[in-house]
């Protein structure tokens, strides 16, 4: 049967801050255990929490990027469950008086754009980490590391407006681009920067909601889509067989390609929530939020639509370029020095993505400026050098931060186009190969090309591809 199928995605973002949020201790990845940790971080008794601005500030200008009304106060709560990685029996975090709600973020998808709408996003304390034994003596233990106990998380709480995998893949793609140039998280899913839940729930077109259950343990976008797909196939065959879905936490398996049911799920009630004694609600004045919306920078559809606009770039080229912010203001750094800019998205969407892909390193790391890479571009406009060699220049440039200029004065790297040498190359290439001029006799044009890449093996490449195809065409008029 053709079921109409609802999904809401709770996303989970570690804050880039570089102290906890309700402690001094710091937040850096990959420290031994238990090495920043403090007692407020293990709620020991006697302790006080202190909230962190500056998290408090990444969560408003995440929401005002989504479009969600700030709430001018809000007020944290006791989240109350037993877990070895959750020290003090409780999580603070908020509950009915989130940070900020009724925002909304926009998917394009087969070229139709749909609205997503966001139901909450707030902020609470991120718990610790269960590591399991792998060694024959202790894999029979888990070990508990707190250092992530109390790192600020941001929750985004999707409504329940995703209507496939695919529709869920590509809000989770645009979210975290807007997240990433908002510079709030690295959005890093290895180091668990970004996590994500899915409520699932299908029913028949018309009828309310059905029952819902929660996915877990989906560790890359590529595995919340697989996770989803295979959800709602279970489902829909419980359906179609007229049984009942049990609403519970399932686990995804990405080995067998299937959900498993973890346990019942829970309900706010079982958490018993209760405002926090520690902490005074927030007030969030006008004028802070009036400020930080005015700070929001360029955002990722209103960066894409500017670059179409204005520099004449493909759909394709707008996306590949703004999909990173590093990138995109890369690209506008080139057009400055060198005016083409589908030719500098050409040159960056193949050579130096392919160039960083290989290094494993970052545009910003980059050795080689937005200036030197418009000066290379002019050498080739100026047929000192052609596109093959430039390719070349550019994989040296990359290691060494050497000018195109530089390269071509020490590896003699200059394009020939001395018409008397390539004159008499092109007469020994046509002497050289009469099958080839026999082929071209009967029609095939395929052997020009051979003809002109048998020059350009005499001078290893150096030769103007160009002058090489004209002189060859005047050659072989003259001789046919």
């Amino acid at each position: 049967m053709n079921y109409q199928v609802n999904i809401g995605l709770e996303v989970h973002v570690e804050l880039s801050t570089k102290t906890k949020l309700f402690c001094g201790c710091s937040t850096q990845f990959g420290a031994p255990p238990n090495t920043q940790i403090c007692p407020v971080c293990l709620g020991l008794p006697g302790v006080l929490p202190v909230i962190n601005k500056k998290a408090v500030k990444f969560t408003i200008i995440t929401a005002l990027a989504l479009n969600c009304q700030i709430s001018k106060f809000c007020r944290f709560s006791r989240k109350n469950y037993y877990y070895p990685d959750l020290p003090k029996n409780y999580q603070i975090s908020q509950y009915e008086e989130p940070l900020a709600k009724n925002g909304y973020l926009e998917i394009i998808l087969n070229k139709r754009k749909k609205r997503i709408g966001i139901e909450r996003v707030h902020l609470e304390e991120d718990a610790g980490k269960l590591v399991h034994g792998t060694n024959p003596e202790d894999i029979k233990f888990s070990f508990v590391d707190y250092n992530r106990c109390g790192i600020p998380l941001m929750e985004i709480v999707s409504c329940p407006d995703i209507s496939s995998p695919e529709e869920a893949y590509i809000y989770l793609i645009e979210l975290r681009k807007i997240l990433r140039y908002l510079k709030v998280s690295d959005c890093n899913m290895e180091e668990g920067s970004l996590r994500c839940d899915a409520n699932i729930s299908l029913t028949l077109p018309g009828e309310k909601m059905g029952t819902k259950t929660e996915l877990k343990n989906m560790n890359s976008f590529k595995e919340i889509k697989d996770g989803l797909s295979a959800e709602i196939e279970r489902q829909s065959h419980l359906l179609n067989k007229g049984e009942k879905i049990i609403q519970e936490t399932r686990l995804w398996d990405p080995k067998k390609k299937k959900t498993i049911s973890m346990r019942g799920k829970e309900e706010a009630q079982d958490y018993r929530y209760f405002p926090e004694p520690d902490l005074l609600p927030l007030e969030i004045s006008k004028e802070w939020e009036n400020n930080l919306r005015l700070s929001l920078p360029e955002l990722p559809q209103q960066k894409y639509r500017r670059f179409i606009q204005e520099y004449g770039l493909p759909e394709y080229d707008a996306g590949v370029i703004t999909n990173s912010q590093e990138i995109a203001d890369y690209f506008e750094k080139c057009v400055k020095y060198y005016h083409h800019p589908k030719i500098v998205s050409n040159w960056i969407m193949g050579e130096i993505l392919r160039l960083l892909k290989e290094e494993n390193i970052s545009i910003e790391k980059i050795k080689v400026s937005p200036e030197k890479m418009g000066e290379l571009l002019k050498e080739i406009e100026k047929g000192v050098i052609s596109r093959n060699l430039a390719k070349d220049i550019l994989s040296k440039m990359f290691k060494t931060g050497k000018s195109a200029s530089q390269i071509i004065k020490e590896d003699g790297s200059q394009q020939l186009s001395d018409e008397k040498k390539l004159k008499k190359l092109v007469d020994e290439v046509i002497k050289e190969n009469p099958e080839a001029i026999e082929s071209i006799r009967k029609g095939k044009k395929k052997a020009v090309g051979f003809l002109i890449g048998e020059v350009m093996k005499k001078t290893k490449g150096k030769a103007n591809p160009r002058l090489v195809n004209n002189l060859l065409k005047e050659e072989l008029e003259e001789n046919l």
